[in-house]
């Protein structure tokens, strides 16, 4: 819509300036239709002296017309200037906005990745946690597994001892699908973001 208005307001002050060249021309090929009149007439009158005055006025009126001509010629130019530099200016401003529009689009998409980005990592060292956790609830399981197997005493405690350790490694299995699933979501937003600015930098080349 932007890129409409010099368009628009520069078809706005063609008319009047239209209906003035069409005055002023109108004016120069009346004067040359009248100085072409009164030399006709002067020369069917075979008069020597309405012939001079015929001519004094058809060189008047011809320069009349002539100047009214180049004053139009000389406006139209002006006119013609001022437009191109008026649209000019115009389009230079529209171009600062747009330019102004893409940096904070580019800035808003860098920070967006770099939101993303730094969740991902977060993630990523949760996940280690939470797998480095799985590993240590294994390893006791084993071992109260062991424990329960080589004991006959306190075989009741060494079972309760296996259960929590089984029950701890299913959460911490859980807990690492989870944050699996939760890292692929952010980084398919991370990807979806800078395709969005790469398919924008595109345009804006």
């Amino acid at each position: 819509m932007s890129s409409q208005q010099p368009q628009q307001s520069q078809a706005s002050r063609t008319p009047a300036r239209r209906r003035q060249r069409s005055t002023r021309l109108v004016v120069a090929v009346a004067l040359l239709a009248v100085s072409a009149a009164i030399v006709l007439g002067a020369v069917a009158s075979s008069s020597a002296g309405l012939t001079a005055v015929a001519a004094v006025l058809a060189v008047v009126l011809g320069a009349a017309a002539t100047r009214i001509t180049h004053s139009e010629v000389m406006q139209a130019r002006r006119d013609a200037a001022r437009d191109r530099a008026e649209q000019a200016q115009e389009y230079r401003a529209l171009t600062e906005r747009r330019t102004a529009e893409s940096a904070v689009f580019a800035a808003d998409m860098r920070r967006k990745i770099l939101e993303r980005e730094e969740a991902i990592d977060v993630l990523e060292r949760a996940l280690s946690s939470a797998q480095k956790n799985a590993a240590e609830q294994t390893l006791k399981r084993g071992q109260e597994a062991r424990r329960a197997d080589a004991a006959d005493a306190g075989r009741e405690a060494a079972e309760r001892g296996r259960d929590e350790a089984e029950t701890r490694a299913a959460e911490a299995i859980v807990i690492i699908a989870e944050l699996e699933a939760e890292i692929d979501v952010v980084r398919a937003e991370l990807d979806s973001l800078r395709a969005a600015a790469a398919r924008r930098n595109h345009r804006s080349a």
